[in-house]
């Protein structure tokens, strides 16, 4: 039995940090589907994401206290299901996916080139929830690059979008 009530709009949270990977210290980025997200505050603006626990992203940010959330558009759905389908703890998930990772002004993380429109985040709280770990940040920087419709996710795999 699943808890998501469909439609949610489905983003990619990346993250980046210093960590092990096959015993060795490296610099990893990584992209991960979310469909729990929301604004938490105005004034400090602060925006949450819930990531299971399990996810490689999860611990990235738990490493760094950093992270973006890339709002990407409807052309964008089986990019969101890739990401949200595949870990990069051992490969390059933007290059799988296709998208073009460039450096967040604010905070040491990468953002995603072909975003709709993205926010920079410096964890301000982390919540255990169940089987997910919900990040607070606080928006150190947005911008919105273009206006298009956005992917709303109405099945594992399956999204749809606003009409006209």
């Amino acid at each position: 039995m699943t808890a998501i009530e469909y439609p949610r709009q489905t983003v990619l949270v990346t993250a980046r940090a210093i960590t092990e990977v096959m015993g060795k210290e490296v610099e990893k980025d990584n992209v991960v589907s979310v469909s729990w997200h929301t604004p938490v505050s105005v004034e400090p603006q602060l925006y949450a994401v819930a990531i299971g626990k399990e996810r490689f992203t999860t611990e990235l940010i738990q490493k760094s206290r950093n992270f973006a959330v890339n709002f990407m558009t409807m052309d964008d759905a089986e990019k969101l299901v890739y990401c949200g389908t595949t870990s990069g703890e051992h490969i390059d998930k933007f290059k799988g996916a296709g998208l073009t990772m460039v450096d967040a002004s604010t905070i040491d993380c990468p953002v995603i080139k072909e975003a709709a429109a993205y926010m920079e985040c410096e964890v301000a709280q982390e919540v255990e929830a169940g089987d997910h770990i919900i990040f607070i940040g606080r928006v150190t920087y947005q911008v919105e690059l273009k206006r298009d419709k956005r992917p709303f996710q109405i099945d594992d795999n399956k999204f749809t979008t606003t009409v006209d």
